[in-house]
């Protein structure tokens, strides 16, 4: 009787081990059939150099306006490529308009200033999830469609252990003690205060005196618009997020950042995203998908879904991609593919991050062919109980399910897997790995109120494993 029930029981996980592939198989079919359908945006063949509207590349004179007026007339006219031609071009904050290029040719640099007025007046976006009225980004757009950012030049935002970055309250990022930063209880704590209490948006006015760094590039309720080539470097916070928009393209792009909070690419309740060909260097998560922060992403409902990665490098950073933590509006249909991850100062190739006071669901991460060559922590982590120990315990269980990972090697990390789910709540289930080979595994795999896992053919320092749990 126990040799059948074994049987039965081998029998019964081959079944869902193939049910699962031919699954996912079809999942990846369909965010291909999505990419596809993106198409770039287009553009008329009319050039507007900003050299035309009194702009100077000699890094002194300050391009604001010239910049801003060249966008604006561009867009009025119909549309077509402003240019940013070889120089350093000094600039505030850069309001990108419908159906214009912002284009910046090899040798060209814009610098942006340090001086928080310049961001000034202040925008609608989210801080860290948090919906308010902060200062404008450094590259801002708001409602525009069918536009970009290409070109082979420099955008530099200038954040540095004198600049911005001292803003964060850390003293080897340039805090001097008794300085005013975010971390003061009348700046961070006063924005998350308004949302755990539902303050109107509107009376949530931030800026100058709340120490809150201004995003480098941040797109809100925008369509079809592409990322392309760039370099970008030093951004005071978050570098690319796209927010609450659809039809996204990042390709081509370096992010060379590694302040406090510098997200690499963080496209946050956004629908149809493609991130490829891209190399992160950055002082927080290479990529983070977000979805809003507790009350506030609740009441948008709106998932981050349908973003496909591929072809990237992820270097220094938190997490290769991370899935949270700000993910209450949910997090669905992720797809990573033909990665490399490798660094000492890299932590996780693949996180999943969320607490009781998050909630949201996130169902369908897959991943495949991903080469990881070293990680401080763990190659997939699942952890359900982020932040709780400074933001206490809530009540929205977070789910999590549904997450393949697929022929992932790696040669150095702490774990190779490490889930994490909470008590008696079966927040994460239906786990699976298959084709993989994690070398270099200092400890056991750890797993904890988790649901459904299974390991098909995998390789942990020379020991194969086949095994469902539990």
């Amino acid at each position: 009787m126990k040799k059948i029930m074994t049987v039965i029981a081998l029998v019964f996980l081959l079944i869902q081990v193939a049910n699962s592939r031919i699954s996912s198989l079809d999942a990846w079919k369909s965010i291909y059939t999505i990419t596809k359908e993106m198409k770039d945006p287009v553009f008329k063949n009319k050039v507007y150099n900003v050299i035309d509207f009194g702009a100077k590349g000699d890094g002194v004179t300050k391009n604001t306006a010239a910049i801003n007026e060249a966008i604006e007339r561009c867009s009025i006219d119909g549309g077509g490529h402003v240019v940013i031609s070889k120089g350093t071009y000094l600039t505030g904050a850069v309001h990108l308009k419908s159906n214009v290029d912002l284009h910046l040719e090899a040798g060209a640099v814009l610098k942006f200033s340090t001086d928080s007025k310049d961001y000034l007046p202040l925008v609608q976006t989210r801080w860290e999830g948090d919906d308010c009225f902060n200062y404008c980004p450094l590259i801002f757009a708001d409602g525009q469609t069918n536009f970009a950012l290409t070109g082979k030049g420099l955008l530099d935002g200038q954040g540095s252990v004198t600049n911005w970055w001292p803003w964060k309250g850390i003293v080897k990022m340039g805090f001097v003690k008794g300085s005013p930063s975010q971390l003061d209880p009348l700046c961070r704590p006063l924005l998350k205060k308004y949302n755990d209490t539902q303050v109107p948006v509107a009376m949530r006015q931030m800026g100058e005196g709340f120490y809150l760094r201004p995003q480098f590039i941040n797109f809100i309720h925008c369509k079809n618009f592409k990322i392309e080539d760039v370099t970008i470097t030093n951004s005071p916070f978050w570098v690319i997020h796209p927010l609450l928009s659809q039809n996204v393209i990042v390709r081509n792009v370096t992010v060379n950042s590694e302040g406090p909070n510098n997200d690499g690419c963080d496209p946050e309740s956004c629908t149809n995203v493609l991130i490829e060909n891209c190399i992160f260097n950055t002082g927080d998560d290479c990529i983070a998908l977000k979805s809003g922060r507790d009350f506030d992403g609740r009441r948008a409902n709106a998932p981050i879904e349908n973003v496909l990665i591929k072809n990237c490098h992820m270097r220094k950073g938190h997490g290769g991609v991370s899935m949270g933590s700000e993910i209450s509006g949910g997090c669905k249909n992720i797809f990573v593919e033909n990665c490399e991850m490798s660094s000492p100062e890299l932590d996780r190739a693949i996180l999943i991050k969320t607490n009781n006071n998050r909630g949201g669901t996130t169902d369908g991460v897959y991943v495949r062919n991903v080469i990881v060559g070293e990680v401080r922590d763990a190659i997939l982590s699942i952890n359900t109980s982020y932040h709780v120990d400074t933001e206490g315990q809530g009540n929205f269980i977070p789910m999590i399910r549904n997450v393949y990972l697929s022929h992932v090697n790696s040669k150095k990390s702490t774990y190779a897997l490490w889930l994490d789910g909470l008590k008696g709540q079966h927040t994460v289930s239906n786990i699976e790995v298959r084709n993989c080979i994690f070398s270099g595994v200092k400890k056991p795999n750890f797993f904890q109120y988790v649901d459904h896992v299974i390991l098909n053919h995998v390789m942990i320092d020379g020991k194969l494993l086949n095994e469902q749990l539990p």
